[in-house]
């Protein structure tokens, strides 16, 4: 089954809709499943040996098995089931309802000024040390956290549902997921996880900067392109940098500095210019990847209308 420009944009809006509607499944969620099967091949590969190698047969057995069954169904099933697989897989793929879920108590407990269920709420989402984090800290975390996984929970699933409908948004999701899993710089996952960030880095590249450039377009546009130039390359990943300096300029507002990580203060670049984080900026956050979806569905629409190729 062939994607045309105008179903792509159909199935599309259905799977943004269908992850409004439900969010993600509260029970037996496929990630869980994945997650198990990832640490099995970890356990039984990560021997500390040809480490990179094996790290990236254990990203191909992890991802081409479900991604190539993915692709098979949507390519022999009757065109309306074929739409369904493609529809539920974006739904799989998307985290926009979960992350507004996720995001939206923070802001309440922190306009409430209740740290403790604030703390607890934050430490969910991020893997810094929240236990004694101030308002201000925990403002930043959450806003770090609504720019960032806007594209990586959002923004990179549609682009690649775009380019290869589906199969695409699934290998996008679980490609971030192994990086998520392995992608850490530690003595145990430097070599074998090397692959899975790798990767994650390419598939992201282009996504990413297409998620800055409409973090710029919808708030201070000359702040996010000031703050994307002159301070993205101090971030430590490349696809991150980007997406929050442009959102952080977008919204006129100062993240990253010091953070607690397994008991350590680390000193991280400072991102966006203007003011301190605070309640307001975590809701103005959401605000602001609520309307990138919006605008990526509508571009979608609109080059559908025009007739415009994306699948060569």
């Amino acid at each position: 089954m062939t994607l045309s420009l105008p179903l792509t944009a159909t199935l599309a809006v259905a799977g943004v809709a269908l992850d409004q509607w439900l969010g993600e499944p509260r029970t037996a969620h496929p990630l869980v499943g994945f997650g198990r099967a990832a640490q099995w091949l970890e356990a039984r590969l990560n021997t500390g040996r040809r480490g990179r190698p094996l790290g990236l047969l254990a990203w191909c057995a992890a991802v081409v098995p479900p991604v190539a069954l993915a692709a098979w169904l949507t390519a022999v099933l009757p065109f309306a089931l074929a739409c369904l697989v493609h529809v539920a897989l974006l739904w799989f793929a998307l985290g926009a309802r979960s992350l507004r879920d996720h995001i939206e108590p923070i802001a309440r407990a922190l306009i409430a000024r209740d740290l403790p269920e604030a703390r607890k709420l934050t430490a969910r989402i991020v893997s810094r040390e929240t236990g004694s984090a101030d308002a201000a800290a925990l403002s930043r975390a959450a806003v770090e956290s609504a720019l960032e996984n806007g594209n990586d929970a959002i923004f990179g699933a549609l682009f690649w549902f775009a380019i290869a409908g589906g199969p695409g948004a699934l290998a996008f999701r679980l490609a971030n997921t192994l990086d998520a899993m392995w992608g850490y710089r530690t003595t145990r996952y430097l070599r074998f996880g090397w692959a899975a960030a790798r990767i994650d880095d390419v598939m992201n590249w282009i996504p990413a900067r297409l998620t800055a450039v409409s973090y710029a377009l919808l708030g201070d546009t000359f702040a996010a392109w000031r703050c994307w130039r002159n301070q993205a390359g101090s971030w430590d990943s490349p696809n991150a940098g980007p997406v929050m300096a442009a959102g952080a300029g977008s919204l006129n507002v100062l993240i990253g500095g010091p953070a607690v990580y397994h008991g350590a203060i680390e000193e991280r670049p400072t991102l966006g210019e203007g003011w301190p984080a605070s309640p307001a900026h975590v809701s103005a956050a959401l605000m602001l990847v609520q309307r990138t979806l919006f605008l990526w569905l509508a571009v979608l629409i609109v080059l559908a209308l025009l007739g415009v190729s994306i699948h060569g």
